[in-house]
């Protein structure tokens, strides 16, 4: 068996010659939080949770990696950037954009870079609606919006969602034919699948009526119109799948 290289004495005198030079070690400051990439890839893709209007531009909340630099990037123009704090929580500002954009938020370390799956959408500078957008998945406005915040279509199936007061009551709705309720969950949003539909038809939401305009033609990258009392975004996802989703106006 080995013995150790210092009995506890002589361990002792090593530490501290003398009892009265002994003093305690200075603590250590505590290093800034820094964002980390993992073979699995980011354990926390950033999400937006909120816009703000404010003079002359827009302001986005939302949560990321502790110390992560967040940024929103298109196609082309400027791209967006702020680093989270220490609880992950960032601020990212930007002046008014002209005209619409269509934004992947992505987590920054040195040169490497994990996008979320989302796509933040802003249509016409902010006047119109902000949203994200999630390919096969339900949009979630981050502008004000009525009882139906957006219909989600792929040709095959439609995603009606919107948000309610959390723990609300369940939510009637009728389209084409179908009826049914779903209920908020814990943060207010909810969601249903319907069948396709060319359009326009109804889809009656909360005791409003909506009328969907249908699918949309457009064949840009991303292409943005009025239809019908909404604006129809027709887009593409990640993987290059075309969906069209429409947005109902506030009012």
């Amino acid at each position: 068996m080995k013995r150790p290289m210092f009995d506890k004495a002589a361990l002792a005198a090593l530490t501290c010659a003398a009892a009265a030079a002994c003093s305690p070690a200075a603590t250590p400051r505590p290093e800034a939080p820094r964002a980390q990439i993992t073979a699995g890839g980011w354990t926390r893709p950033p999400m937006i949770r909120s816009v703000q209007r404010v003079a002359n531009g827009l302001v986005f909340a939302g949560q990321a990696e502790p110390g992560a630099r967040v940024v929103l990037r298109g196609e082309s123009g400027p791209a967006y950037a702020a680093v989270a704090d220490d609880r992950g929580r960032f601020l990212i500002r930007m002046t008014v954009p002209a005209g619409d954009l269509l934004l992947r938020p992505e987590t920054q370390v040195g040169q490497d870079a994990a996008a979320a799956p989302e796509r933040l959408l802003i249509i016409a500078g902010g006047r119109g609606p902000v949203a994200i957008l999630r390919a096969g998945g339900a949009t979630r406005r981050l502008d004000r919006a009525p009882a139906l915040g957006a219909v989600d279509s792929d040709g095959r199936m439609r995603l009606v969602s919107g948000w309610a007061a959390s723990g609300g009551a369940p939510i009637d709705l009728q389209a084409g034919g179908e009826a049914g309720r779903v209920s908020p969950d814990a943060s207010g949003r909810w969601n249903l699948a319907l069948n396709p539909s060319a359009g326009p038809d109804e889809i009656r939401v909360a005791g409003r009526t909506f009328t969907w305009p249908g699918e949309g033609a457009g064949d840009a990258a991303l292409w943005v119109e009025r239809a019908g009392a909404g604006w129809r975004v027709v887009w593409s996802g990640p993987a290059g799948g075309r969906q069209t989703t429409w947005l109902p106006d506030a009012e």
